[in-house]
């Protein structure tokens, strides 16, 4: 069985592509949190690469950036390729089935016409261990 489930902050803002034949490949890396802290009493994260593709990719690509929070249900997959000076690499990356974003993103449109609606998540919500 090969089922990978992860809840964590992007790192970085999504990076949207299209293979030869069309279809849509966003990449991104989540930071997810240790569930211990360090010798010095800190929170480390793990970096992981995270692979969506199709319709879910422009999804990811339009809503989620850097700091959202994401949850991604995926597998594990461990590629490997030759660099052009002929060193072999691997890659682990998570393969994701499905993506949902956790929190709400801020809607600059309408930002100061309604900063007060009971639902919007705001940036002291979170626990103040994540990495960002």
């Amino acid at each position: 069985m090969n089922r990978v489930v992860l809840v964590g902050r992007l790192a970085q803002d999504p990076e949207l592509r299209y293979t030869q034949t069309g279809i849509a490949v966003a990449k991104f890396t989540i930071a997810v949190n240790r569930p211990f802290l360090n010798q010095q009493g800190e929170r480390e994260a793990d970096f992981i690469d995270i692979v969506v593709w199709r319709n879910q990719a422009e999804n990811c690509a339009q809503y989620l950036s850097k700091g959202r929070l994401a949850g991604v249900d995926g597998r594990l997959q461990i590629r490997s390729y030759q660099t052009a000076d002929g060193q072999r690499r691997r890659v682990a990356e998570v393969v994701a089935d499905r993506v949902k974003f956790l929190d709400r993103g801020r809607d600059t449109s309408q930002e100061g016409e309604d900063s007060t609606r009971q639902d919007a998540v705001e940036d002291n919500d979170f626990p103040d261990d994540v990495p960002f």
